[in-house]
């Protein structure tokens, strides 16, 4: 039985949001490795990029890989502030390492605040540069909750992302 040439890979990530310390446990706002000037920010054990984040379970999902949480655990000291770079890095590796490159990714981002339009460009730039693919193959979006729940109180920020990986053999 052959290998599919094509894989589909979904993945999901939230944080809540909170001042930084001493006031709260936010980390610096970072999403899609830009940082925002932004009173609150994710908590989380590495620096809580939730689109970084995201795509690389999307990656890894469709690879049929062990999850970003099995592969850089919350409980391991030398992942402790981690650049999520790193992460979507090494899925990026395992996934050149089994034959695949970038078919497509799609990215929405939910958040009240920040805006997401004006940093779209830069973010899919910095994936695109990550996951060494050219930049017409990342698309980010970004979207509000109405105001509904925690994302929509701006007490959360999430992330979904979906992947289609292409047999890089030709």
């Amino acid at each position: 039985m052959s290998a599919p040439r094509l894989r589909i890979g979904h993945g999901y990530d939230l944080h809540r949001l909170e001042p930084p310390p001493p006031a709260g446990s936010g980390r610096p706002m970072v999403l899609g490795g830009v940082r925002f000037d932004h009173p609150v920010g994710p908590v989380g054990h590495s620096d809580g990029d939730v689109v970084l984040h995201a795509i690389t379970d999307a990656v890894l999902g469709a690879l049929g890989l062990p999850d970003i949480g099995q592969l850089f655990s919350d409980r391991d000291p030398r992942w402790e502030g981690a650049d999520s770079r790193q992460f979507l890095q090494e899925a990026a590796r395992r996934m050149r390492d089994l034959g695949f490159q970038i078919g497509n990714l799609d990215v929405t981002i939910v958040c009240e605040q920040p805006k997401i339009g004006p940093a779209k460009s830069e973010i899919a730039g910095n994936v695109a540069e990550l996951l060494g693919c050219e930049r017409s193959r990342v698309n980010i979006k970004g979207k509000t909750h109405e105001k509904v729940d925690a994302v929509g109180e701006g007490r959360a920020v999430e992330t979904h992302a979906v992947v289609l990986l292409e047999s890089a053999a030709q």
